[in-house]
């Protein structure tokens, strides 16, 4: 299984931030939290090599709460140390 280290998930929340006009741009639905995160999952799922039984399913709208519900539930025993993870999230709120 792969893991993730606090420093690796801040990078990906960084270059994230740092690109957030142009995902935005190419991805105009839903809030900016919410295609932020929605980003992040993608990344997520790939960076860890996630197999379809392992990745969240969503059921009727989808809104922040969810996504970061979802990326808790990704990062849930992936994580090679302990850290809080929303305070990366946090950084998504009013770009």
């Amino acid at each position: 299984m792969t893991r993730i280290t606090e420093a690796e998930f801040a990078r990906i929340v960084d270059g994230i931030v740092k690109d957030r006009e142009t995902i935005i741009q190419h991805n105009p639905l839903g809030t900016r939290e919410e295609i932020l995160l929605w980003m992040l999952l993608a990344t997520l799922f790939s960076y860890l090599s996630l197999s379809e039984i392992e990745t969240p399913c969503f059921s009727g709208s989808v809104d922040a709460a969810t996504y970061r519900e979802a990326v808790g539930f990704v990062l849930n025993k992936r994580k090679a140390t302990d850290f809080d993870h929303e305070q990366y999230l946090d950084r998504f709120v009013n770009l």
